[in-house]
């Protein structure tokens, strides 16, 4: 498309020739003169002269003497989400599944509306509802009584187990197993293990977006809930009657354990856990490889091996760091008490 065309799609301003035809877009480093890239972090402005690129979105008060002379500058408030929009807008119709796979199983009762793709080797059970324009691609399970929303996307090798509940727009990333029975046992006399019975749901509401390998358990009863836009990274475990509030990230290889309540808007750094039956409030970040023992009250930034504020942990490790002077001191300081 021309970048007359772009500019009306990202509501931006242009500096160079707007009747050039864009194909694609790239990274900055290896565009070509028919591709489009973008600059918003300032680490890659020094690329600006050296680009090849047809054209570039930078912010509306980036300030440059010259410029190649090919190269179209575009103005936008904020570059990296106009690029965001840009790479949907040029793969939209890269993805042509389409229809009902002769390969796959339908159950009995199952409820499937239009423009649903289904693929090879899929099962889907009994009395499933699936709504308009979700693509369910090869090798899933889809259990007895499941609902799934309008516009989803679940990627191959996906497990939802019976009676989960999945809303609109939601991406399921390979391997994701949803329902899955928690971690569960009762120490009998004898100390062998009684498995708890999990009779409680999934609940994923919309614009939910789940990493592969995650894994999210059914409630022992009552719901395991994923509120509308979490952002689940790869290799999450979810354990039995978590509750996680609105449109709160977290990184890989978290582990958060049963009957935890985090809040809303939260940020969770990669190989963080979570002790069970702790609440978090609204609008906590909390670092990578943080232990969180107990509940956190205040909204702020946690750090360090036990989850404490940030100030108060980097308080403690200078304090840390001065041990080997101190312990210089107390023995300087007995020798001459002794004289």
């Amino acid at each position: 498309m021309k970048i007359s065309e772009i500019l009306k799609y990202i509501n931006g301003t242009a500096e160079g020739d707007i009747d050039k035809e864009i194909n694609n877009v790239a990274k900055i480093e290896s565009a070509k003169e028919d591709e489009i890239t973008f600059i918003s972090n300032p680490l890659y402005q020094k690329y600006f002269l050296s680009t090849k690129a047809g054209a570039v979105l930078v912010r509306e008060d980036f300030v440059y003497k010259e410029k190649p002379e090919n190269l179209t500058v575009i103005k936008v408030s904020d570059p990296y989400l106009a690029f965001l929009d840009l790479i949907e807008l040029f793969s939209k119709d890269e993805d042509e599944y389409s229809g009902i796979s002769d390969k796959s199983y339908i159950g009995e009762d199952c409820d499937i509306s239009e423009n649903v793709y289904i693929g090879n080797f899929t099962s889907i059970g009994n009395r499933v509802k699936i709504g308009k324009g979700t693509k369910i691609y090869s090798n899933c399970t889809i259990e007895n009584d499941v609902e799934i929303g309008d516009n989803c996307l679940i990627y191959p090798n996906v497990s939802v187990y019976q009676k989960c509940k999945i809303g609109n727009c939601v991406i399921i990333h390979s391997g994701v197993v949803i329902g899955s029975d928690g971690f569960g046992f009762a120490k009998q006399q004898d100390s062998t293990y009684k498995k708890i019975p999990h009779r409680g749901i999934v609940v994923i509401e919309d614009d939910v977006e789940i990493g592969s390998n995650t894994t999210i358990d059914r409630a022992t009863i009552g719901e395991t809930r994923i509120c509308r836009g979490v952002k689940l990274d790869n290799q999450i475990q979810v354990a039995h009657n978590v509750y996680i509030g609105e449109n709160t990230v977290i990184a890989a290889q978290v582990g958060i354990s049963g009957s935890v309540k985090i809040g809303k808007r939260c940020m969770i750094g990669g190989q963080s856990g979570f002790v069970g039956h702790i609440t978090i409030c609204d609008d906590v970040i909390i670092g990578a490889s943080v232990g969180v023992s107990k509940s956190i009250t205040k909204p702020g930034v946690y750090i360090g091996y036990r989850g404490k504020p940030y100030y108060t942990a980097l308080k403690e490790e200078a304090a840390i760091k001065r041990l080997p002077e101190l312990i210089e001191f107390l023995k300087n300081y007995k020798k001459e008490n002794k004289k």
